[in-house]
């Protein structure tokens, strides 16, 4: 009966793996996946193991986690009617999250889910006898112990399983620290050098052993009134992120755009990534999330468009506009914003080809235009070409008010309207989301170059090394070279590698933990001005604590909560 449960496990990843770009469902009955071999088996048993990244990094779990609940991002309740959800966005931001939180929740219940299928795998694959399989063991061991990085940094905890059988042990603090270590550092010796940034590899290992070493001293004490950075944590990041550089695999993309196109599968920046090829079912919701529901990106698809969520907080923006001072940072920092379109000619609107319409990215400030929606269908010129005009909250059943984004976002009612906050539109709209949600194809980075460079720098700042940490830092700046060209910096302190951070890296759920290793998540932002030092990390879902009620102090709810 375990052989047939695990050929049914393996045939569900296979089919993961080559699967239809709709997700067809096939029955199969048992003699027809009797013949597979024990490749095939063990290509269906890695499968599932990445399978949770996509639902992982949707907008409404690790983004609304990392993100919302930072100086970089705001939810309020658009024109009292949407994105109210009981008040959690506004919580969230606000810092007063309670554990029975669905986002917190849904995002406990996919990590636990995949480090469960990590195990399974694990112990599935030490009696396979294909060749692949200790290559897929190192890779179930690694990814094992990336999801509970994630889960040590959100919720304060990792699960220890060895035996199929047993309850999981809990870990804490500097147990947990090098539980993980030990995982990474036995998966890196049988990981490829060279399989593509949706696997974990040697290099994807050693930017997750750097990541976990920058904050080792967050997570060793976390409540900590002063996080200490040991040398020998810092020399580690060093080492690992240098083994990244020198390994002469990656580059930096002179257009920073490109980074979060559609098309960024092969792009020599990611050194590891959440796959979200066309076959793999990915989704679209870190560009839908953003955008305003009147914007329609794509001219095959005329309901694909987006939901007037999250804007960019006055505080971050204005981190722009304080760094360039009376330059627009738009002229000034190729990682602010590309034109792509030109609206109008003399105020008039403009005609386009549908092959050639593609939409500005980065933080978008100010009045709308775009593919102008009558009765469901795009207006189109007499030539026709499509229609780029000035655009109106038509969807929200507000013809007379302009899609016209402002700096000022809150929880006032001015502060919620529909347009309020500027966007940031980072990641591509992917040209096959039918729907604006689904069928994205933009690989989401979670370890790439630049990042790498400034933990480098950061360990290098953090041991007195001003002038190296200056160079990393200003070989990533003046590597944009596309559209305008970055400018070095002439110094470089904390504060400004944390600003510096927030510059290349906003959008891609590193901020709340850069905020809390930099000391600055008690700080004060747009509606939140809580200090409670206890929100450093999340509560443990109710629902879990709960499940497990039968094991007498297994889960013990986290300070504060």
């Amino acid at each position: 009966m375990k052989q047939k449960l695990l050929i049914r496990f393996a045939l569900l990843g296979i089919i993961f793996l080559t699967g239809c770009t709709k997700l067809e469902e096939v029955v199969l009955d048992e003699s027809s996946i009797t013949g597979l071999t024990e490749k095939q088996i063990a290509d269906g048993i890695i499968a599932p193991v990445y399978a949770g990244l996509p639902s992982l990094f949707q907008h409404t779990t690790y983004f609304a986690l990392q993100e919302i609940s930072t100086d970089e991002a705001i939810l309020p309740y658009r024109g009292g009617t949407d994105w109210g959800d009981n008040g959690i966005y506004l919580s969230l931001h606000r810092h007063e999250t309670m554990s029975t939180d669905p986002n917190v929740r849904n995002t406990w219940t996919i990590l636990t889910l995949s480090i469960s299928r990590a195990v399974t795998a694990i112990n599935s694959l030490k009696t396979n006898k294909d060749a692949s399989a200790k290559v897929y063991l190192a890779e179930a061991t690694g990814m094992l112990a990336y999801y509970n990085l994630v889960m040590l940094d959100l919720f304060g905890i990792v699960f220890v399983k060895d035996d199929l059988g047993a309850a999981s042990k809990v870990l804490r603090g500097t147990e947990a620290v090098d539980y993980i270590k030990k995982s990474l550092l036995e998966a890196e010796p049988n990981l490829e050098t060279v399989s593509g940034p949706g696997r974990l590899t040697k290099a994807g290992a050693w930017g997750l052993l750097a990541r976990l070493h920058l904050n080792a001293a967050v997570y060793r004490d976390r409540y900590a009134t002063t996080f200490s950075f040991t040398p020998e944590d810092m020399d580690k990041v060093n080492e690992y992120t240098t083994k990244i550089i020198t390994s002469n695999q990656f580059a930096f993309a002179t257009d920073y755009w490109t980074i979060f196109n559609d098309e960024n599968h092969t792009n020599k920046e990611l050194v590891f990534a959440v796959d979200q090829r066309a076959n793999l079912n990915g989704h679209n919701r870190l560009s839908y999330f953003t955008l305003s529901g009147d914007q329609f990106p794509l001219p095959a698809y005329v309901g694909a468009n987006g939901t007037d969520g999250p804007g960019i907080t006055p505080d971050f923006y204005r981190t722009w506009v304080t760094a360039y001072g009376s330059v627009d940072p738009a002229q000034a920092d190729p990682r602010f914003y590309k034109k792509n379109m030109n609206p109008t000619i003399n105020g008039t609107d403009t005609c386009i080809d549908a092959a050639s319409f593609r939409y500005d990215r980065g933080i978008l400030r100010g009045q709308q235009y775009g593919l102008l929606r009558v009765n469901g269908v795009f207006l189109k010129c007499p030539d026709g070409r499509l229609r780029i005009g000035k655009l109106f909250n038509v969807t929200r059943s507000k013809p007379n008010l302009p899609v016209n984004f402002t700096e000022q976002i809150d929880f006032t009612t001015a502060g919620s309207d529909y347009s309020t906050g500027f966007r940031a539109l980072k990641f591509e709209f992917s040209k096959g989301s039918v729907s604006g949600r689904n069928f994205g194809e933009v690989d989401i980075p979670i370890v790439r170059l630049a990042d790498v460079y400034l933990m480098r720098a950061e360990a290098k700042l953090r041991k007195n090394d001003a002038v190296g940490a200056l160079t990393d830092v200003n070989l990533v700046r003046t590597s944009r070279t596309a559209n305008i060209t970055g400018s070095p910096l002439s110094s470089l302190n904390l504060d400004v590698l944390f600003r510096e951070r927030g510059f290349e890296l906003y959008w891609e759920m590193h901020r709340r933990t850069d905020m809390v290793r930099f000391g600055k998540y008690e700080g004060a932002w747009t509606e939140k001005t809580n200090t409670d030092k206890n929100k450093r990390i999340f509560p443990i879902p109710q629902t879990a604590i709960d499940g497990s009620s039968n094991l007498p102090g297994y889960l013990k709810q986290n300070q504060g909560y």
